[in-house]
């Protein structure tokens, strides 16, 4: 595990410590009376068999009653520590992972472009899931080595009652065990559980993409020849996850032979001490090599988890600038390509044929895309020298292709502005033309929408992720064809009450669009699509302020 994910781990391991340590005391309480309870029924069993066997009088003095009181505490003790460890060691990793995985959404949607958006959704949800669950094992089976311990402590103080001799087959057949399973582990399922850690995520992917172009596929008949990629790579996971359970098979072989053999050992190591003596120490040996399976099976799943911490690390591991903004409480104008800037307040519309890079272009602006060192900057300070949670707070976006979440109306609003109370939420929509739709629904702003906003027509979802825009607080608003696919009477309604907000709180606008009536909302132009971007005065006043 390299820098990051280690520290978030360590730090979560800290914060849950009591929880932890609770848990690896019970797993210790566990083992140590699985080990005394069947130590001390197998003594129990063959002292009463023994007893039995000398005659009426040996029956009639053999105390039973003190041993099967003991056999009932130790399985109640056992019951009960088993019951305290699953709690405390689930409560532990579950607390633990209310904390990683927001850590590592925050670090996904806040990365810079390169590491954090080159995920596709598919592969984000596999990291954001399954890699995660990885992380949650590794918590659940931090106890496994005291279990471990205290199995083989107990398993030897019985044995050598019997025999110092049975002590030392137990202990050297224990070392064997974890050695042995430690090298195959390694040898055999560790590359496995990597190929199936990344397997799910391309799965995932896989299905992601030819859902999203589901009505194609129909469309031109391509159903059987996606199904045949999804299948693919289905079939891949599966065959590492079958060579993950084979490995599995072999380690549970190994461990079933071990402790055969030594019970056998133990057993025959013991003999001169009597039968009730040897029956304790060949169950108790059985017991203590059975404690280090909870080891077995964090080896056996470190492959898995290596690969799921690499993995987490590529988001967690985000560049982060040392260089501070040049005036980081002073105004923060905004330098263009071509050496023009744009001060808070001003109106820029960004024109060029279809193709000549308008969208990429304010993408990078964004973070959304790397930037050149000498493109954008903000306040005199390069935008690829500045970290990129600065630079995407200085802006509200609404993008050509308007994404909603699955959810309600208020759900959508409150990604841009969580505190924002409903009288916001309706001054929002309200100047982006929606609020009379939203009345009419339902449950207002509590009502479902849909899958993707899908019970909403595309000029509504378009004016939704406007007045989400229009929500978040920032100098600049950047705008991507906000009016696309309107009607003329919806257009001059949006368009005017966007120059009415713009007007009230001076908040400065980036305007992407094909259509005349929003460009006239901008003073100033910037056209790409030749040797060198230009900025001119607009053709055309700003819009007024009200409704067109």
């Amino acid at each position: 595990m390299t820098g990051s994910l280690r520290s978030l781990v360590r730090q979560q391991r800290r914060a849950q410590g009591t929880a932890l340590a609770q848990a690896a005391l019970a797993a210790a309480a566990v083992a140590l009376a699985s080990v005394l309870l069947l130590g001390l029924s197998g003594w129990f069993i063959a002292a009463a068999a023994a007893a039995g066997a000398a005659g009426k009088a040996a029956a009639l003095a053999f105390n039973y009653l003190l041993p099967s009181a003991g056999v009932r505490l130790l399985a109640i003790l056992r019951t009960v520590a088993r019951y305290g460890e699953r709690l405390a060691g689930h409560a532990a990793a579950l607390n633990a992972l209310a904390e990683i995985r927001p850590a590592l959404f925050r670090a996904l949607a806040a990365g810079r472009p390169e590491t954090a958006l080159a995920l596709s959704s598919g592969e984000a949800s596999a990291r954001l899931v399954q890699d995660v669950d990885a992380v949650e094992t590794m918590f659940v089976r931090l106890s496994a080595p005291w279990a471990a311990g205290a199995a083989m402590l107990a398993g030897l103080a019985l044995t050598a009652l019997a025999s110092p001799i049975a002590a030392a087959v137990l202990l050297t057949a224990f070392v064997a065990l974890i050695g042995l399973g430690r090298g195959l582990a390694r040898r055999l399922a560790e590359e496995p559980g990597r190929a199936a850690q990344a397997g799910v995520g391309r799965l995932k992917d896989a299905v992601a993409a030819y859902l999203a172009a589901g009505p194609e596929l129909v469309c031109y008949d391509l159903e059987a020849a996606a199904l045949a990629a999804v299948l693919d790579r289905d079939e891949a996971l599966g065959e590492a996850q079958l060579a993950a359970l084979d490995a599995e098979a072999v380690l549970g072989a190994l461990q079933a032979a071990i402790t055969g053999l030594t019970v056998a050992a133990v057993i025959l190591a013991a003999a001169g001490a009597g039968a009730p003596l040897a029956a304790l120490a060949g169950l108790a040996a059985s017991v203590a090599l059975e404690g280090a399976a909870g080891v077995l099976k964090a080896f056996e799943r470190s492959g898995a988890a290596e690969g799921a911490e690499r993995r987490l690390d590529e988001i967690l591991d985000v560049a982060r600038s040392s260089s501070p903004m040049a005036d980081p409480f002073g105004e923060r104008r905004i330098r263009l390509p071509g050496g023009e800037e744009l001060r808070p307040g001003e109106r820029l519309a960004i024109l060029g044929a279809s193709g000549a890079g308008k969208t990429r272009l304010i993408e990078r602006l964004l973070g959304l895309r790397t930037a050149d060192l000498d493109g954008f900057a903000i306040a005199g300070a390069p935008l690829a020298r500045l970290d990129v949670a600065f630079v995407r707070s200085q802006f509200a976006y609404a993008p050509q292709d308007a994404r909603l979440l699955t959810g309600t109306v208020r759900e959508n609003l409150a990604l841009a502005s969580p505190r924002a109370g409903d009288a916001e939420f309706w001054l929002a929509l309200a100047d982006a033309g929606l609020e009379d739709r939203v009345a009419a629904l339902p449950r207002g702003l509590d009502s479902w929408i849909g899958e993707g906003g899908a019970r909403l027509s595309g000029g509504e979802r378009r004016r939704l992720s406007l007045a989400r825009a229009l929500l978040r607080p920032a100098p600049f608003l950047v705008l991507d064809e906000p009016t696309e696919g309107l009607d003329p009477a919806a257009e001059a309604l949006v368009v005017g009450r966007l120059a009415a907000r713009l007007e009230r709180t001076g908040q400065g606008l980036i305007l992407i669009s094909h259509r005349p009536a929003p460009l006239r909302l901008c003073a100033r132009t910037l056209r790409l699509g030749g040797a060198q971007p230009q900025v001119d005065a607009a053709q055309g006043a700003p819009a007024a302020s009200g409704e067109e």
